[in-house]
């Protein structure tokens, strides 16, 4: 259980569990098969370190993150976060672990926010383009008519295609996704990025039919450029983040911003975490990430 509300706050390799937990990595391995086994996690994804390949593991039993904020085993409070994956916010859990308990349920921008409405979480984060060319506050308005919500900027993000290095296909623009011998993966429908891509898709009036890979679908980012590491996959549309992480070729195509949504109650339980993304640390971790840009971090969006 330990070692699964480890993994429901984040994804971890073998080694860092093995080191938060102080036990010997064979005792972590042991416990892992037994969980893999049971079918409660899973390898979210394999990513090169220097010269080794390390497999970082995810929960994927989501009902117990709701065990979690009925009966939670310390006396931290206890947060689900619901919505759109991303790569910072897998660093922001780690750093406030000290402090709340942040399980994460990546599920899309726009099921993350229905969740919210319907008290599956606390907070939730969004990247939504509405017609109008505003990011979320529509869909907010839309689905809060009656609650006080805030709307919170955690950073603008960068987005585009994900290729393999040195991009052996050639692939320069959406409208390569239809070749024949590219090999597409799609991200969960909801989710922000789907969304931009569909609606790029009927701009551009390219067919979804001829895209090789459209209906294959993730849940996350790192997923997506996993695939693609592995070969699996050429391209699909993901952070320039996901892309740095795993060594991989980046087209960048727009950047967008992500907001953070809780209700205004929840506010005493997420203190530690506004009051983190307004630090020099916070942007400092960004930096590195790459792909990300934190001049409007931290601000309220007016509702």
């Amino acid at each position: 259980m330990d070692i699964l509300r480890l993994l429901m706050a984040a994804p971890a390799t073998l080694t860092l569990l093995a080191r938060t937990m102080k036990q010997s990595p064979a005792w972590v391995r042991h416990h892992i098969l037994a969980l893999q086994s049971a079918g409660l996690i899973e390898i979210s994804e394999v990513r090169k370190t220097g010269k080794v390949m390390e497999k970082f593991y995810r929960a994927k039993a989501d009902a117990l993150l709701v065990q979690e904020i009925i009966l939670p085993k310390s006396k931290k409070p206890s947060v689900i976060f619901s919505g759109s994956h991303d790569i910072a916010l897998e660093s922001v859990t780690e750093q406030l672990v000290k402090h709340v308990n942040l399980l994460s349920l990546p599920v899309g921008s726009l099921d993350g926010l229905v969740n919210l409405r319907q008290g599956l979480c606390q907070i939730s984060g969004s990247h939504l383009l509405d017609e109008n060319g505003e990011y979320n506050t529509p869909f907010v308005k839309h689905l809060f008519p009656d609650r006080d919500v805030e709307i919170i900027t955690l950073a603008y993000r960068t987005q585009g295609l994900i290729l393999a290095n040195g991009n052996p296909q050639g692939i320069k623009k959406i409208s390569d996704l239809i070749r024949p011998n590219v090999r597409f993966v799609n991200r969960n429908p909801g989710s922000g990025t789907r969304l931009w891509l569909d609606a790029e898709l009927r701009k551009q009036k390219i067919p979804v039919e001829k895209i090789n890979g459209y209906e294959n679908q993730v849940k996350t980012h790192s997923e997506a450029a996993n695939l693609i590491s592995q070969n699996k996959v050429d391209v699909s549309l993901g952070l320039q983040a996901a892309a740095h992480q795993n060594g991989l070729d980046f087209i960048p195509l727009f950047e967008e911003r992500y907001d953070l949504v809780l209700p205004r109650e929840q506010e005493e339980n997420l203190n530690s975490l506004l009051d983190y993304i307004q630090t020099a640390s916070f942007r400092e971790m960004l930096a590195a990430l790459t792909g990300y840009n934190t001049n409007h971090s931290g601000e309220t969006v007016a509702v």
